[in-house]
């Protein structure tokens, strides 16, 4: 069993590696003096390693730029008052046994403290042990601990400030998502530190304390133990205990000053481009006249009489050739004065056109956790899946659409994305990477465990689950896609419904250089000889408000040449488009079927309708509130009879009255198209399955 142990911990041991097992390590040391024995000359290793620690800390103190440079340092103060306590109690069980064999029982380290540095002088050594406690509990601790505590606090009041300091600059195009990630970032790890800063300072000031108890319970011991124990005398006794104790106590609390006054450094530091040692040097010694007036003043004290002179006049004189030698330094270094022409400073420089930036068309921000599905480095799936998009949309709909400009966003949840038309938000959602999303198309078997939500693009009911449970949920009848195709379905939805938005004056025309290399002639006998580019736009647009694709351009074009000269309303020229497009149409909304299964209105309601059309502007005619209230009514609840058997929501009107119920009805029916009776084919049936305004 014991070999099977050591075997075990051999193999953690080089698992683990040994930095990760070092601080494992240390403290079960430290813990296991404090119970276990341990001989002088362990204890000679340990107090010296002490030492070694406590000024490899105040170096690092020095040497960092700013306090975030030693983030550790508040475990680091922890840590080694542990080690000072643990090899307090371990000197102190040393001392009392075996402290009447003489000055070197506890080891050479505490006989050399005890004895060398204080003269023998037990008197001595509690005035100066007394003095050391006292500098380092009332002064250098009190001093860090105060500072620490009033930095934490002010470093949180300053939080809300500096984060909208981070977002104005990020606004402002100054900095980055990364920079502003990284502020963020360190403006919480300086909250945090100056937090565990105040509350560490506690440590080193309860350290000093013990001190003080263990020095006064040492003493006590030591002559109960000499005395009662050994049969030594009191005088002997106190000598002998008084001076290991002192020794024991001035080994434990040099190291804690040299830590207290590391700490000191570390939260007293202001600036963050220079060390302390260069702060020293540029900021004490950078001005010769201060030097120059500091060696006059020693050196008209040296003059007096019955004063130290040789130590003044020699000090005084340092003091001048310092001062001498930097201003000669300073003197070599100056720049040369140039007459040059005033730099502007960027701060003072005035606003220009280049400052204004055009908005994103199109604009994907995502949360932290969605950026591998969208990171280039990595190929992120969606990524992929985007630019599948814009070359489906361009095959199917028959324009390029504007490029899908993705950045991440930290207010937005880690799982969330939100889609922007020219900088508005258009849709959300909120996709989990790992998982899988099971959408209920309205028919299954049997339910899946996972977190449900409803499907961002068409608004089903939905599930979140395990990918392990895929093959289940496809068995119950779901429709199963990874979180990528998801977000990808949402913006594609969300393109195709915007469509008529998304083609703008530069598209348009991005559209005619295209098809100007295949037929130039038929392009510039329209565009912009008969037809503004204003209009053409006008007249593509309002048809893809209604879902008509641009494929077919030759017929589109053929027949605004034909009817351009005659009209330029786009209204017109749109509807005399959708009469040449009638084949395609309904060849989209009844695929391969000869009969068209449709809803149409009641003849009285057509000729009301018709004459308020008459009475008005076309497409602007106004509908009377309680005939649009009974029109809507009834439209919707035709729509949702169609929708039951599975048929397209289609209205047959005439084409007068098309552009009017088109606009007016699809407010309250998203799918419903309606189509105008010059729009059908001849070769195709009609069937009326429903009659709107029978109760008119």
């Amino acid at each position: 069993m014991a070999n099977a142990g050591v075997v075990a911990l051999r193999e953690l041991f080089v698992r683990s590696g040994h930095r990760q097992l070092a601080g494992p390590v240390l403290i079960l040391a430290i813990l296991a003096m404090m119970v276990l024995p341990l001989p002088p000359f362990a204890l000679d290793l340990f107090f010296t390693f002490n030492i070694a620690i406590s000024v490899i800390v105040m170096l690092v103190a020095m040497s960092v730029m700013k306090p975030l440079d030693f983030s550790v340092f508040p475990t680091v103060l922890l840590v080694t008052t542990l080690l000072r306590l643990s090899l307090n109690v371990a000197s102190t069980r040393v001392v009392l046994l075996d402290g009447h064999t003489g000055p070197g029982a506890a080891g050479q380290v505490i006989e050399a403290f005890g004895h060398f540095l204080v003269g023998g002088n037990y008197a001595v050594g509690l005035v100066v042990f007394t003095i050391l406690v006292i500098i380092n509990f009332v002064v250098i601790t009190k001093g860090a601990g105060r500072v620490a505590e009033v930095a934490a606090r002010f470093t949180l009041d300053a939080m809300p400030g500096k984060q909208m300091a981070i977002d104005a600059d990020l606004n402002a195009g100054l900095i980055g998502e990364d920079e502003a990630r990284r502020r963020r970032a360190t403006i919480a790890e300086e909250a945090d530190f100056f937090g565990s800063m105040d509350g560490a300072s506690k440590f080193v000031r309860g350290d000093a304390v013990a001190g003080i108890l263990i020095m006064l319970i040492n003493v006590l011991g030591g002559l109960f133990v000499g005395v009662l124990q050994h049969n030594l005398d009191i005088a002997t006794a106190a000598r002998t205990y008084t001076l290991l104790t002192i020794g024991d106590g001035l080994v434990a609390q040099i190291p804690a000053l040299i830590i207290s006054i590391a700490a000191g450094m570390v939260v007293t530091r202001v600036g963050d481009d220079q060390d302390v040692s260069q702060q020293f040097a540029a900021q004490l010694f950078r001005n010769p006249r201060l030097l120059f007036l500091t060696a006059g003043i020693i050196g008209l004290l040296g003059l007096i009489p019955g004063m130290p002179n040789f130590v003044f006049l020699l000090l005084a004189g340092t003091l001048a050739i310092l001062a001498w030698r930097i201003a000669k330094s300073q003197r070599a270094t100056a720049p040369v004065a140039v007459a040059v022409a005033p730099i502007v400073s960027r701060e003072v420089q005035e606003a220009s056109w280049a400052d204004v930036t055009a908005l994103d068309v199109l604009g994907l921000e995502v949360g932290y956790r969605l950026i591998p599905l969208v990171d280039k480095a990595q190929d992120g799936e969606l990524l992929r899946r985007i630019r599948g998009i814009r070359k489906k949309f361009a095959q199917e709909v028959g324009f390029l659409v504007s490029p899908v400009h993705i950045r991440d966003n930290l207010e937005l949840k880690p799982n969330a994305y939100k889609i922007l038309l020219k900088g508005v938000e258009i849709g959300e959602g909120e996709v989990f990477p790992g998982n899988l999303l099971a959408i209920n198309p309205g028919r299954v078997a049997g339910q899946v465990p996972g977190t449900a939500t409803r499907d961002p693009a068409y608004g089903l009911p939905a599930v979140w689950i395990d990918a392990a449970l895929r093959e289940q949920a496809q068995a119950y009848g779901y429709t199963v896609v990874d979180a990528s195709t998801v977000a990808a379905t949402h913006l594609n939805q969300l393109i195709l419904s915007h469509a008529a938005e998304l083609l703008g004056r530069q598209e348009t025309q991005a559209l005619l250089d295209h098809l100007a290399k295949e037929m130039p002639k038929l392009v510039e006998d329209v565009v912009p000889k008969v037809l503004s580019l204003g209009v053409f736009q006008k007249v593509l647009r309002n048809l893809l408000e209604e879902g008509v694709h641009l494929r077919d351009m030759r017929t589109i074009i053929e027949t605004l040449a034909d009817i351009a000269p005659r009209s330029q309303d786009p209204e017109v020229l749109t509807a005399q488009v959708r009469m040449a497009l009638g084949r395609a149409i309904v060849q989209e909304l009844f695929p391969g079927a000869a009969e068209m299964q449709v809803m149409s209105l009641d003849p009285q309601l057509e000729r009301i309708l018709q004459q308020a059309v008459a009475g008005g502007d076309g497409a602007g005619a106004s509908i009377e509130p309680g005939l649009a209230d009974t029109l809507v009514r009834e439209a919707v609840s035709a729509a949702q009879r169609q929708e039951e058997v599975g048929l397209p929501t289609v209205l047959l009107v005439p084409g007068n009255l098309r552009t009017l119920l088109s606009r007016f009805l699809r407010r309250s029916i998203s799918q419903l198209k309606v189509l105008a009776h010059g729009e059908v084919p001849d070769n195709r049936i009609i069937k009326v399955t429903s009659i709107i305004g029978g109760r008119v």
